[in-house]
């Protein structure tokens, strides 16, 4: 009798290009935001070859295991799934509209559209498929060398197109952060001889049997000052704040003491949603979070509260606050100069970032910028990205003669003698 003997058959690996879509396909979710290796990637076409081609769900599920780290990133792999491997066949998409779908649920829809600019420039931006036929011309401009980039950095948020401020906000991120650091009361193992640590030596001398005792050395521990965000969120201050807060987020990946809240009529701390690793769905989320988004703002009643419930627990140990408004106060402004003094008084420095400063004609005559004003360490604007990256320079230790709030307050001084005069 024939020994029976059971043999899996290996499928032969996939012809055409399917690998190298699969790379590209890999590319595109990296430019998308995804962290994927080059491992991975081999992973990837090792798990297709295996299985070999068959259903859909098998191949999307391949992918999936393999290039897929994070739970995050969910949405954003369906959604280039779908784009990318979506079937040629025009009845099938033509069925699929015209079936019934649930209505997706809030977050999921927050997601889906947080991803799809992300997505489309990673997709169609490695490979633009020209039609046949039709040579591209080729044109050469002059403005489009360093001089347009110079005056991209000095445009305004207010007047960018969506384009452009997808642009400002990649170039947001890849700002060089600020490399502040205060020592603190804590110590850490040293092999400079700044101070001795006697528990180390001890210790050490213990483990030879105290025939030896060799001197160990400690030195303060370095470490970044919290950062406490307070942006209005009024109508004039909207456009400008949600821009801002893409480089906040940027910021809060490398720094871990970074608390934002959000004012106009109250005040909101969305410090757990800019904790998002995709700076789309943070940002998303703090509209979401924020019930007066583009509305009135009261500043002196959002700092009383700020002072009142939130100041002992975010303040401490040398924060820095970054104030963004306009100062443009409709209510009592005697509260509000009390208030903005009590806020000096608890942080290290206080920086007031305000678009108004874009005017060249910009005059302190409003009761609310000439009632913060006398409290406040720095005066800057925070309408380009030029002026984002002088605040990186200013957190990391530059100061420069421009952010001097006194010289505004000499102007208002000497505006009010004048017409007093007359």
């Amino acid at each position: 009798m024939a020994e029976r003997t059971d043999s899996v058959a290996i499928p032969p690996p996939p012809e055409g290009r399917l690998a190298d879509n699969i790379v590209y396909f890999a590319r595109a979710l990296r430019r998308g935001g995804m962290r994927i290796g080059p491992a991975a990637i081999a992973d990837a076409i090792e798990a297709v070859e295996a299985i070999g081609i068959g259903s859909r769900a098998e191949f999307y599920a391949a992918l999936q295991c393999t290039l897929m780290t994070r739970h995050e990133d969910q949405a954003l792999f369906d959604q280039a799934f779908r784009l990318f491997w979506r079937k040629r066949d025009l009845v099938h998409k033509m069925i699929a509209l015209m079936s019934p779908v649930a209505p997706p649920r809030a977050g999921e829809e927050r997601r889906r559209r947080a991803g799809e600019l992300r997505l489309s420039d990673a997709l169609l931006g490695g490979r633009k498929d020209e039609p046949p036929g039709e040579v591209p011309a080729i044109e050469l401009d002059a403005r489009h060398t360093v001089s347009e980039r110079e005056v991209f950095r000095k445009a305004d948020f207010a007047q960018m197109t969506a384009a452009e401020i997808a642009e400002a906000r990649k170039a947001l991120s890849s700002l060089l952060l600020p490399l502040d650091r205060v020592k603190t009361r804590r110590f850490r193992a040293s092999r400079r001889p700044i101070r001795i640590d006697p528990r180390a030596t001890m210790r050490d001398a213990m483990r030879l049997g105290g025939d030896f005792i060799l001197p160990r050395f400690r030195e303060p521990r370095l470490v970044h000052p919290p950062l406490v965000v307070l942006a209005d969120i009024s109508g004039s201050m909207s456009q400008y704040t949600r821009v801002f807060l893409h480089f906040l987020h940027a910021l809060a990946e490398q720094r871990h003491r970074v608390h934002t809240f959000l004012f106009g009529t109250r005040l909101t701390n969305v410090t757990r949603q800019m904790r998002n690793r995709d700076p789309d769905e943070a940002v998303d989320e703090c509209v979401a979070a924020v019930k007066d988004w583009s509305g009135g703002t009261r500043i002196g009643e959002t700092l009383h509260e700020f002072n009142r419930h939130w100041s002992r627990r975010v303040l401490g140990q040398g924060a820095i606050v970054l104030l963004i408004t306009d100062g443009l106060e409709r209510e009592d402004t005697a509260e509000l100069a009390t208030e903005i003094d009590r806020l000096h008084r608890s942080c290290r420095r206080l920086i007031w970032l305000n678009p108004l400063l874009r005017f060249d004609g910009f005059e302190a005559r409003a009761g609310g910028v000439r009632a913060m004003l006398p409290h406040v360490d720095e005066f800057r604007p925070v309408h380009n990205l030029e002026s984002v990256a002088e605040l990186v320079k200013s957190l990391s230790g530059q100061r420069t003669r421009d952010a001097d709030p006194r010289r505004f307050l000499k102007g208002a001084q000497a505006g009010r003698q004048l017409s007093g005069s007359f």
